[in-house]
């Protein structure tokens, strides 16, 4: 499978530290700014231990089947139909079917922060993932995550990344390249997965964002990311989210194409 294929090591250098700030409460305009120019955001603390620990025991719960009609679970290969943590590559679409998930997702501070960031008034959240990276778990190329959504090319779409366990360096924590989210759509490629061209990544500029459980990652959906294999024996878990304007219509996946499709616009790679 392309996506299982190795990697060039020295995409994830990561040489530069990345700012943060201590506590989703301690934010200030001037963290804004940070964003408006960096396109990211890392925050020390952002849920409490037992927010963690209950959002860890309901991921296992969905996994077990514990909730008979959800069915959005991914494992890390296709052939896998074992509810064995270690086997399971991300779940989607979840928070319907856990209320503790949801109110998380919808945390009026986090929600009251994604509305400064974005300079909207009434985002949504249009996309819930839980992303299991197992021992060996495999990394997930660089990639702008609009090129992902049928949405308008101007539109500002916020991630929202929780860490559930620490996320290192060595288990794969997110990689950013900060300020490439004033670069625009850039072309994507079919290779490892739908990602950005590897000659093309500024490895150069590179920052991982280490967390601890209950810590945050807020970034632009143009800013360049990543996440590389796990190189030990334990799962890392986190939480994802993402969110859109409320008034912001869906377009197509043609549409969304000419501007980062690669292959469709006559690029190489």
């Amino acid at each position: 499978m392309a996506d299982m294929l190795e990697y060039p090591a020295e995409l994830y250098r990561s040489k530069n530290k990345p700012t943060y700030v201590e506590s989703i409460d301690l934010v200030t305009e001037k963290d804004i700014t940070f964003f408006d120019r960096n396109g990211y955001l890392a925050i020390q603390k952002v849920f409490d231990h037992h927010e963690i620990s209950v959002a860890k025991s309901e991921i296992q719960r969905l996994i077990s089947g514990d909730s008979n009609d959800f069915d959005g679970i991914q494992y890390e290969n296709p052939n896998t139909t074992s509810d064995n943590m270690k086997n399971v590559r991300k779940i989607m679409g979840f928070v319907n079917h856990s209320p503790h998930l949801y109110k998380m997702a919808n945390n009026p501070t986090l929600i009251d922060l994604i509305i400064r960031l974005s300079h909207n008034s009434s985002p949504i959240l249009f996309q819930d993932m839980a992303l299991l990276k197992g021992p060996g778990g495999r990394e997930k190329p660089w990639h702008q995550d609009a090129a992902y959504f049928d949405l308008p090319i101007d539109t500002v779409v916020i991630g929202v990344w929780i860490a559930l366990d620490p996320a290192t360096e060595e288990n794969g924590c997110l990689h950013i390249i900060p300020k490439t989210h004033k670069k625009g759509p850039a072309e994507h490629f079919q290779i490892r997965d739908w990602q950005l061209c590897d000659t093309e990544i500024l490895a150069g500029l590179d920052v991982a964002v280490p967390l601890e459980p209950g810590g945050c990652l807020l970034w632009h959906g143009l800013l360049h990311h990543g996440s590389p294999k796990n190189k030990t024996q334990e799962t890392r878990q986190a939480l994802q989210y993402h969110y859109r304007p409320k008034s912001c219509k869906q377009t197509s996946a043609d549409e969304r194409l000419k501007h980062f499709g690669g292959s469709v616009r006559g690029a190489t790679c």
